[in-house]
């Protein structure tokens, strides 16, 4: 069905596994689900860590949320490399002859993990970082998440870099408990997340095929907007 050039990421795949019709509308048509509220205090601070990040990394010093957390890395050392994979028109990406489609991501950021002794070839490591700021008690990790560092261990190891097979998420949780007063107190948790690369191309060569076909897919039977959209139908004429 598409004539134009397919560029999938993270969120599109997860809206492939959702429901598979609403992902053939959202890239075939520009048919999209209504918008969420729009988080504009989650943006805020994903920006303020990034400016807090790069200027540890321009020191050339240690974050202290990665000394807190016993994590043995670095922050990645290529400012421009990096800025390249934080934007959101480029990205880090992996163009599939095959499927003459592209897979990529906007990571927030990268740690560099040093060789172990053990390691062949004495190759560093790198694997994803990505910021959350939540208003919610605890830090859940939602199946989106785990797509999303799968993801981009996928792409990194594309892009001819080893990885641990890791992922990192930086929980930054706001902390009632300590009133408000003109400043807003979170808390901070870092969860190490196993990744799987291994399934991202199957599920990035079905969500491809499903584009190419002439008409869209069923919805998936547990879709909110299907059961939404049945719903209001009586009431439409």
């Amino acid at each position: 069905m598409t004539s134009k050039p397919i560029q999938l990421s993270p969120n599109s795949l997860n809206l492939f596994l959702e429901c598979p019709h609403c992902f053939w509308l959202d890239k075939n048509l520009g048919i999209k689900r209504p918008p969420p509220y729009p988080y504009a205090l989650n943006s805020a601070v994903d920006g303020l860590l990034k400016e807090e990040f790069d200027t540890y990394r321009a020191k050339n010093l240690p974050h202290p949320l990665l000394k807190e957390n016993n994590i043995d890395a670095h922050l990645f050392g290529n400012q421009k490399l990096l800025n390249q994979w934080r934007n959101n028109f480029a990205g880090i990406r992996y163009f599939d002859q095959n499927l003459q489609a592209t897979l990529f991501g906007a990571v927030d950021d990268v740690l560099e993990f040093d060789p172990s002794p053990g390691d062949s070839g004495q190759v560093k490591k790198i694997a994803p970082l990505d910021y959350k700021s939540t208003g919610s008690s605890a830090a859940n990790v939602y199946d989106r998440f785990q797509l999303q560092l799968d993801t981009y261990t996928f792409l990194m190891e594309k892009n001819g870099f080893s990885t641990p097979r890791k992922g990192y998420l930086a929980f930054y949780i706001v902390d009632k408990s300590r009133g408000f007063i003109d400043r807003l107190p979170f808390r901070k948790e870092v969860i190490e997340i196993e990744t799987n690369p291994s399934d991202i191309y199957e599920i990035f060569k079905d969500a491809v095929g499903c584009l190419k076909n002439p008409a869209p897919p069923q919805h998936s039977s547990d879709c909110q907007f299907k059961k939404w959209l049945d719903g209001a139908r009586p009431f439409s004429n």
